[in-house]
């Protein structure tokens, strides 16, 4: 199963707070454990709210949205896509995993929806297109 792990934003995040070299060392540390142990397929920081933007939707408008946004503790300042066996799994996981923030902090983790997950509604056409773009991105990406 696929997960994405989200690291929740926290006050000095979207001040833009940068980590220690210390802290960029344990954290690698661990992604270095992740990668070895084949549960790691991506994993990004995010810039501060401020940088991004949301686009609400309503019918056929569309409202572009400028951050920062104002709920911080709702916010994602980061993220993991795993592969691991079970949610529980990748629950271990998250649970050896220094603390990204230097106050108390918060990770998510969600399953990432499978094409199995969406049963007849996932034609075999559209099944097709998706291993076809998937495949496309996975070449472009090396």
């Amino acid at each position: 199963m696929r997960f994405m792990v989200m690291v929740k934003a926290t006050a000095d995040s979207e001040a833009g707070v940068m980590p220690s070299a210390d802290e960029f060392a344990a954290m690698g540390a661990f992604n270095e454990r992740l990668v070895q142990a084949g549960v790691m397929e991506a994993g990004e920081g995010l810039h501060p709210s401020a940088r991004g933007a949301r686009v609400a939707f309503s019918g056929s408008s569309r409202q572009v949205i400028n951050g920062p946004f104002p709920i911080t503790n709702e916010l994602v300042a980061g993220f993991w896509i795993w592969n691991c066996a079970s949610l529980q799994e990748a629950i271990e996981w998250v649970r050896q995993c220094p603390n990204p923030m230097r106050t108390d902090s918060e990770i998510e983790i969600r399953p990432i929806y499978s094409a199995e997950d969406f049963g007849d509604a996932l034609t075999p056409e559209l099944r097709e297109q998706e291993e076809r773009l998937r495949q496309q991105v996975q070449t472009r990406n090396g």
